[in-house]
């Protein structure tokens, strides 16, 4: 069938037009960061469940130091900027079923829409579970690799809306492409909370305010907080992104006779997978939790980054046509 061009403009439009809107939010979620103050939590006490009270964790995130009266403003952008984040999400999946209209197929035939699948996914995780105020300050930093990827996207890796070769006209294709993109942007999230909490420890407890890089890691979540976010994140990622390396496989070995042939993107998916697994066993393993399992946990976002960008760009193989090529 015939490309409709129109809604294929359409698409395109949105898709600028949620970048835009995921930049403008970015912009409101930077101010309130910088806007946020805190006062150390050493200042009130923690009444536990018995009634009595306990001493402060160290690393606890502050406590926002309310001007005036009402909420202080930082607060009320950070919310407004939230809301306006749910507009940019509905523009962005607006581009991406679009897409699938004007092109008669299911809008995961190259890079551009593989990234803008992956990030759209990111952003709905993060609208999930990180909606509560105390993630409030990760928002900047998830948004950062988001537009980042959305730009490059949008730029250097966009293509018109065409028909997909003959290899990937497949039924394999929405199934198999769709739940690696949506493991993939699990991951994400899980890699920049496992940065984030890496900073956020690098600062002694109680010297935040000695320096520049304490009061920024001071607007961050507890660090336990963000490691716990990125470990409930990659077990949620991990099954999923799994899943699709077998799908993937069941069609290898529908397309081209062998389940697994060791191609580059293969080998590197598996790797990542490897990492992955190596990260959830160390996450449960005494002396290997916090900084190290992290470590292994940003080695596999790395290794999802090279697979994105070297394997489907650089590398040849039978995976290329996912690509520019």
């Amino acid at each position: 069938m015939p490309i409709d061009e129109n809604l294929a403009s359409y698409s395109d439009l949105g898709f600028k037009s949620a970048v835009v809107i995921y930049a403008l939010v970015w912009i409101m979620l930077v101010w309130q960061f910088a806007l946020t103050r805190t006062v150390p939590t050493t200042t009130r006490e923690l009444v536990t469940a018995g009634g009595g009270s306990e001493p402060p964790a160290p690393n606890a995130p502050g406590k926002v130091e309310s001007r005036g009266a009402g909420r202080p403003f930082s607060e009320r952008l950070g919310n407004m900027g939230f809301a306006v984040l749910f507009v940019g999400f509905g523009v962005h999946v607006a581009s991406i079923v679009l897409r699938g209209f004007a092109t008669h197929r299911f809008p995961l035939g190259n890079m551009f829409e593989f990234i803008s699948m992956a990030c759209a996914a990111a952003v709905l995780l993060g609208l999930v579970l990180l909606n509560d105020q105390r993630y409030r300050g990760m928002w900047s930093f998830l948004l950062t690799p988001v537009l980042i990827l959305l730009f490059l996207a949008g730029t250097k890796l966009h293509v018109d809306a065409a028909p997909v070769v003959p290899a990937l006209k497949s039924y394999w294709l929405p199934i198999h492409v769709t739940v690696i993109s949506i493991g993939s942007g699990v991951f994400l999230v899980s890699g920049i909370a496992s940065l984030l909490f890496l900073f956020r420890i690098w600062q002694p407890a109680g010297a935040e305010a000695d320096n520049i890089w304490g009061q920024l890691a001071r607007r961050l979540p507890d660090a336990q907080l963000l490691d716990r976010l990125a470990y409930r994140t990659t077990i949620i990622g991990f099954p999923i992104f799994g899943a699709g390396v077998i799908l993937g496989a069941i069609w290898a070995e529908a397309a081209w006779g062998r389940f697994w042939g060791w191609d580059p993107k293969e080998t590197c998916s598996f790797i990542a997978w490897v990492l992955y697994a190596a990260y959830l066993h160390a996450r449960a393993t005494s002396g290997w939790r916090d900084t190290k399992a992290a470590w292994i946990n940003i080695a596999g976002f790395v290794a999802m980054l090279f697979n994105l960008f070297i394997i489907n760009i650089v590398v040849s193989g039978l995976h290329s046509y996912a690509g520019l090529n």
